[in-house]
């Protein structure tokens, strides 16, 4: 893991130095453990590294002939690619097989890796500058076209730090974010700024995109086992061989254990294959003990060394302003509070940390799936109805904020609903929200995330399944129910969920109206809601809508604050909105 960032600029311009040393800056915290240049008269490539693989040896950039590679990134089949190529390698870096396959197969590349990255290629001989993303998204870039030429970055707060893009928002993001928490597609919430597409190979010609090619997250189905028995085995094979992947590494590794079946499956395949991982976990509100127990006892059976966080309402409020600071590219869900503080909590142990995140969308652990599967009139839109709505709290109603959502749904042609419902998620909420929240709490304390869900082969198998296979009896997540059940019964994996949300609601109601009238004074809020509409939210904030609507426009405050207004955080959260 690491952070990337560089430039190419356009003829007749000069590379700035300062710009690439303003750009260093903004992305050092990703990779704590070195850092690495390449310059040529038009390139600038910069890397920041977190050393999980070959520490003596593996420093960015690699270079052969004239490539030079920089990368973001774990190649989880490098070593098969060794054993296939004659090329002569000089590190044990994973990310060397991507510079070979390159020499080979120039930008047509990244369709032979397996695995999370973001990687840039400067090609000398032909003066050529290749971008390219896995096709999860896993891993973030961001662009910008500037009169100068082209520049990148795994965060787009670089981007603006390096004043390569102005402090400037796209008010359509805005009413996405406002009623979705997150923004969809591929321009951010900053105007200039684009986000790569998952899956995208950009060739830079001169400092301008001359070609774009598309690699697709789920692509190649494979044929349904035809019985119950044989789709546990099959899954079984499929997880073995993911966790095999994901766990090579030479340094400490830790699983985030939320308690649930998708978590509690990768916990208890990595102890089969005798590399049990750190087991950390957060804990906060009224069920926080009952949860405690369950994954106390889930890590207990696999054999794994455990640590509880628990969170309160003063450690949040504390740290709210460094946590909202991380999320540059704004994801607005409350999972980011948990998220930032276990991050910061595991960091003194390990570097790379598993996470069951894409469990829900490869096997429809998600509510909604079932829903989507309904009859007419009972089947319901996924996301119908913004936070916002019916609320009479801002201004102007957000304008059609749900654009961006329609115009992906539209595209993806899939005659099951449900199927449909997994891939929209896949192309919008995973990348633009789970994910980027994942990488930008965990990046901020120099540890790496890996979602073994999240791997082609695992995604080729859950989406052959038929619904049988995925929802039952009114739960979703049933195949890997069904082989927790005989791997790890200790989970119970067909109890009830009883949920687990962050109690922000609860938290922001505490404060009396404090909370509430600061972030009415925020100049952002003031244009978006009236002030005495914004401090009657806060007082409502017990009641469910009213607190998701009151935390997004907290989030935005803090936001607003960091990444437009450009000020660092000032102490808690009290202290950082009063002080302007």
């Amino acid at each position: 893991m690491g952070g990337i960032a560089g430039i190419m600029v356009k003829p007749g311009r000069d590379l700035d130095l300062q710009i690439l040393a303003l750009l260093h800056a903004a992305i050092s915290h990703r990779g704590p453990d070195g850092a690495g240049h390449h310059t040529a008269p038009d390139v600038g490539l910069l890397h920041t590294r977190l050393a999980v693989i070959d520490p003596a040896k593996g420093g960015q950039p690699l270079s052969s002939g004239p490539l030079s590679l920089i990368a973001d990134a774990e190649i989880y089949n490098d070593l098969v690619l060794r054993a296939q190529r004659r090329s002569r390698y000089v590190t044990g870096s994973d990310c060397e097989s991507a510079l070979h396959l390159f020499a080979r197969h120039s930008a047509g590349f990244a369709s032979h890796l397996r695995g999370m990255y973001a990687i840039a290629i400067h090609d000398q001989a032909f003066s050529t500058l290749t971008l390219c993303r896995d096709p999860f998204g896993i891993k973030p870039a961001y662009i910008v076209q500037t009169p100068a030429g082209l520049a990148f970055a795994s965060e787009l707060q670089a981007l603006l730090h390096a004043g390569l893009a102005p402090r400037k928002i796209n008010s359509r993001k805005l009413d996405e974010l406002l009623n979705l928490q997150f923004c969809t597609g591929e321009k951010s919430i900053f105007k200039g700024v684009s986000r790569m597409r998952p899956g995208a190979t950009l060739t830079v010609v001169h400092g301008k995109v001359k070609r774009t090619e598309t690699i697709h997250a789920v692509s190649g189905i494979r044929s349904a086992p035809a019985s119950v028995a044989a789709a546990v085995g099959a899954l079984d094979v499929a997880l073995q061989e993911s966790l095999a992947l994901h766990l090579r590494a030479d340094a400490p590794l830790g699983l985030f254990l939320s308690g649930g079946a998708g978590s509690a499956v990768l916990l208890a395949a990595a102890a089969r294959l005798g590399k049990t991982p750190y087991s950390f976990t957060a804990g906060f509100g009224a069920n926080a003990a009952a949860h405690q127990r369950q994954a106390a006892a889930i890590a207990a059976a696999a054999g794994a060394r455990h640590e509880h966080l628990e969170i309160g309402r003063k450690m949040v409020f504390q740290h709210l302003p460094e946590i909202v600071a991380a999320m540059d590219d704004p994801a607005a869900n409350p999972s980011i509070i948990p998220s930032w503080l276990l991050a910061r909590h595991a960091s003194s142990g390990v570097k790379t940390i598993l996470t069951g995140d894409g469990g829900n969308e490869m096997f429809a652990g998600y509510a909604r799936y079932r829903n989507s599967s309904l009859p007419y009139p009972f089947t319901k839109k996924t996301f119908a109805k913004g936070i916002f709505d019916g609320l009479d709290v801002l201004r102007q109603p957000p304008f059609r904020w749900r654009e961006g959502l329609d115009q992906t749904e539209a595209d993806i042609a899939d005659s099951s609903r449900l199927r449909r419902a997994r891939r929209l998620d896949i192309a919008e909420r995973l990348p633009n929200n789970i994910l980027l929240r994942l990488d930008r709490c965990l990046a901020a304390h120099g540890v790496e995330a890996r979602t073994p869900y999240l791997d082609p082969q695992i995604a080729e198998f859950a989406f052959a399944l038929p619904k049988k296979r995925l929802i039952a009896n009114g739960q979703g997540k049933y195949l890997l129910r069904l082989w927790l059940e005989k791997n790890l019964p200790a989970a119970n994996p067909f109890a009830k969920n009883q949920g687990f949300k962050t109690p922000i609601g609860n938290w922001m109601a505490a404060s009396g109206g404090k909370l509430g009238e600061l972030v009415a004074r925020n100049p952002l809020i003031t244009e978006l809601a009236e002030p005495g509409k914004v401090k009657a939210l806060f007082a409502r904030g017990a009641e469910k809508r009213p607190a998701r609507a009151a935390w997004g426009l907290l989030f935005i405050a803090l936001w607003h604050r960091r990444h437009i207004l450009d000020l660092p955080p000032a102490g808690d959260v009290f202290d950082t909105l009063a002080t302007l």
